[in-house]
Formats: C-alpha cells, structure tokens, sequence
C-alpha cells in the first residue's frame, strides 16, 4: 500500500474548511462561542497563523492515521512486514483480486464516522467533563469532528 500524500494533504484541508463553515456564526459559531465562554475580544488576540498552521499540521497527522482505519489493505501489508517486494506469490494473488475492494468514499465516511463517535467523542467528553464545560460545548465539537472524519476519510479511502 502506497500513502498518497495528494489525499492526505486535501484531507487536512478539509478539516479546515468543515471548520469555516461549522463554526461560521450561522451556523454553530455563536453557539459555540457561548458553550466555550469565548468572547470577540478573545478571539482578536490570537495569532490566527499559528492557530491555524498548528490546525493544519494536526489534521494532516489525523489524515494518515486515517488510511491505517479506513483502507484495510494496509493490514495485509503489514502481514509481510511491510515489505511487499519480497512477499511470497499468495501476498500478490490476494492484493492482485482484493487490492481495491472497499477502496471507496463510502467506506472511507462510515470509518471516518465511527472514528468520530468512538474516538473524538469519547476524548472530547472526557475534557470537557473535566473543564466543566456544557452538554451543548460536547455536542457542537462532536459534531464538527464527526463530519469532519468522515470527510476526511472518505478522501484518503477513495483516492487511489
């Protein structure tokens, strides 16, 4: 299995602009900035480049962990160490007629979905409990992450 870096790199991409859009204040911003205490004032004395440039950096870090839960071929690689040069013919049989099965964008949301749900929500919660944050804070991030994963893992699982 080949990382595609093209994929992971629009992945992460992604994650930012889910993120324009999620917390746009038409949409879940003033919720979100209620549910987070934030005010505008907080907001200006940020340095949004190193916001956003760490934002970006994250996001690629989750678009290739993303591959390893979306694309199952990458367990099969892994089967032969990772070395499939070398692999035995049965290794280049079954890629040869499974290579690309469950190589779409579909698969890619549903993996991205879960991960949402049993991966961002539990860790999301689990802080905000102990932030004493809100129901609706929980909620709102949740959200955004559970979109924002299945984007970005049916990008990384679909694009060959």
């Amino acid at each position: 299995m080949d990382f595609n870096l093209l994929a992971i790199i629009v992945a992460a991409f992604s994650a930012l602009l889910v993120g324009f859009i999620w917390y746009h204040p038409k949409v879940f911003g003033t919720a979100w900035m209620q549910a987070a205490d934030m005010t505008e004032e907080k907001m200006q004395g940020a340095n949004m480049g190193k916001i956003f440039g760490l934002a970006l950096l994250f996001s690629f870090f989750l678009a290739f962990a993303l591959q390893f839960l979306t694309i199952h071929q990458s367990g099969a690689v892994s089967m032969v160490g990772g070395d499939v040069e070398n692999a035995l013919p049965s290794f280049h049989a079954f890629m040869e007629d499974y290579g690309t099965a469950f190589r779409t964008f579909k698969h890619g949301v549903l993996h991205g979905v879960i991960a949402g749900i049993f991966i961002a929500m539990p860790i999301l919660g689990i802080n905000a409990l102990f932030e004493r944050r809100s129901g609706k804070y929980i909620l709102i991030h949740t959200g955004y992450w559970i979109v924002t994963l299945a984007l970005m893992g049916g990008i990384v699982c679909a694009w060959q």
